[in-house]
């Protein structure tokens, strides 16, 4: 509940800001001013997604969704993450075409308008800062940058303010930028490792694999397959070969081991006799699999 009414909080506070900011923008002049606000309502429409697909992903499995709907608060975190990166590069270039012709700037707006900035998303910031979900991980990464953001406008307004450095301004605006667009790529490259079911980056399979075969009456596993929903519940599916009788004692061993590695949903096939093969290859697996389809 903690981590939606946060959002919605981030949602709320954004939404009003970035309009505020985009008449500042217009009224003072400044591109990196009228950059932040394009980019603080991109943020604000992507947390908006991000509070509806969070709400959705707390919904408990269904017929339709075996598993849950985990998945939702990651595709938040893919929408939220493309409309950063859409946005950073529109930043860049705009920003680009203001250092070849500067424009006189109102620097005592800006700074005001700095200041504000500063307050309100630091405020944002620290109300979505604890929260797991890769999608509250997003938005918290939102927040910050745009703290970071308004803090280089604030320095640079008051530097111009002085100095009449025109050129600063696109200059901080492509700077801020370049920083998002690092981020959201990293973000990006997790969101997309659990579309395509890698295992969890904190889980070793050997190791895994290792410690089972440690538990008394386990004489082989294979057919390990470890993935996460959403960053955060881990799921697992294998093969035991044992020769006890009573599967239910093993598999609950099993179990408890796993939970020691994160996984805490595990679906657990008993067998009696050792593969054929010494190593059983997940080759093997699939063609072996296919022919008892047809």
């Amino acid at each position: 509940m903690k981590t939606e009414k946060n959002i919605l909080i981030a949602f709320l506070l954004n939404i009003t800001f970035s309009i505020l900011e985009l008449l500042g923008g217009i009224f003072t002049n400044s591109v990196a001013i009228l950059s932040d606000s394009v980019h603080d309502l991109g943020d604000a429409l992507s947390i908006g997604i991000s509070y509806l697909l969070e709400r959705k992903s707390k919904k408990h499995a269904d017929n339709k969704y075996t598993y849950g709907y985990g998945r939702y608060s990651v595709l938040g975190g893919v929408i939220t993450t493309t409309i950063l990166l859409v946005g950073s590069l529109l930043v860049i270039i705009s920003a680009i075409k203001r250092l070849f012709n500067p424009t006189e700037v109102n620097y005592q707006g800006m700074i005001v308008f700095a200041v504000i900035g500063v307050i309100l998303n630091f405020l944002a910031a620290y109300v979505t800062k604890d929260g797991d979900s890769i999608n509250q991980k997003s938005v918290n990464l939102h927040m910050l940058e745009d703290v970071l953001g308004w803090i280089v406008v604030l320095v640079g307004a008051i530097i111009m303010n002085f100095t009449d450095i025109k050129i600063l301004d696109p200059i901080m605006s492509i700077g801020v930028s370049i920083y998002i667009l690092i981020h959201s790529i990293r973000n990006f490259k997790e969101v997309l490792d659990l579309f395509l079911e890698k295992t969890p980056k904190d889980i070793e399979i050997e190791e895994v694999k290792k410690h089972l075969l440690e538990i008394e009456g386990v004489e082989d596993i294979h057919h390990i397959h470890i993935w996460s929903m959403d960053g955060i519940h881990n799921y697992a599916t294998m093969h035991i070969v044992t020769k006890e009788k009573d599967s239910k004692e093993i598999k609950r061993k099993i179990r408890e081991e796993l939970l020691e590695h994160q996984i805490g949903h595990a679906i657990l096939e008993t067998e009696e006799e050792v593969c054929e093969e010494t190593e059983c290859h997940i080759e093997e697996d699939t063609s072996f699999t296919m022919h008892h389809h047809h």
